[in-house]
């Protein structure tokens, strides 16, 4: 499907308090659990507490205002720095690290996170790990060379990208072109860890649909492949909802390491 018949996420923006709404609360019309908590913080605590995924630095480059794919790695980072390509979305952010007022409530998220882990009675503690390692929160320009220009970030011991590289990526080269971008804010040797929906062309915020690239896992692995990395671990787990929020069949997440230069 044409990208211009939808909007692209890091140029039109969107209401991210209500996309938080839509694919992450605990409403209980809420319907991706499953696939949008669930999955991804079972397998970031996998990942993390096998211990080879660790460090002093983590960038974050994820869609929207989210923070539940941030529970496991605080424990492992000291250091978490947020980049995000819409103000909407730093504000909305901010209003949770800094516990103001009708903050969006991921208590339903650390709850989970709690009994995956099996330390249920470390909830409040949780979220304020998280609070402690996101230390900064900034504005990036995704076409910029520098994304961050004038600031010149920390090389990464590890990026999380969670649903976007599908959200700005209007084909598969794009999603290249912007997979080594973000690569190259690794360390050698750094870990990738992308979460994707596969064979989707769309999402809905408000009332108002965005593209979304299709893509199957074959091209995920092509393409990280072809960036000089390893994929350590990989799992995919098929759409259970029913919702014409959104189009896609499968979930995906990978988690690499960059093994040469290219």
């Amino acid at each position: 499907m044409d990208p211009g018949c939808h909007k692209l996420y890091h140029v039109h923006g969107f209401d991210s308090r209500q996309f938080l709404e839509h694919y992450l609360s605990d409403k209980a019309d809420m319907v991706f659990g499953e696939e949008s908590l669930k999955f991804p913080i079972e397998n970031l605590t996998k990942v993390f507490t096998e211990g080879h995924i660790k460090g002093d630095v983590l960038i974050d480059l994820s869609l929207s205002s989210m923070v539940h794919h941030l529970y496991s790695a605080c424990e492992f980072f000291n250091h978490i720095i947020v980049l995000k390509a819409q103000d909407r979305c730093i504000l909305e952010l901010k209003r949770w690290l800094n516990t103001r007022t009708g903050a969006f409530d991921w208590g339903h998220a650390t709850k989970l996170h709690a009994d995956i882990e099996g330390k249920c009675d470390q909830l409040q503690d949780k979220e304020e790990k998280v609070r402690s390692a996101v230390q900064h929160v900034m504005r990036c320009n995704l076409e910029q060379e520098n994304m961050t220009d004038p600031i010149v970030l920390p090389p990464a011991d590890c990026i999380i990208s969670t649903w976007i590289l599908g959200a700005i990526s209007k084909d598969q080269d794009e999603y290249i072109r912007y997979l080594r971008k973000f690569s190259g804010l690794l360390k050698p040797g750094g870990h990738l860890i992308i979460i994707e929906d596969l064979d989707g062309t769309y999402y809905t915020v408000g009332n108002e649909r965005h593209h979304y690239l299709t893509c199957d896992e074959d091209f995920l692995r092509k393409a990280l492949v072809g960036e000089g990395f390893v994929i350590n671990y990989c799992k995919v787990q098929k759409r259970t909802n029913m919702s014409d929020l959104v189009d896609y069949s499968s979930s995906i997440f990978i988690a690499a390491h960059r093994e040469k230069s290219v």
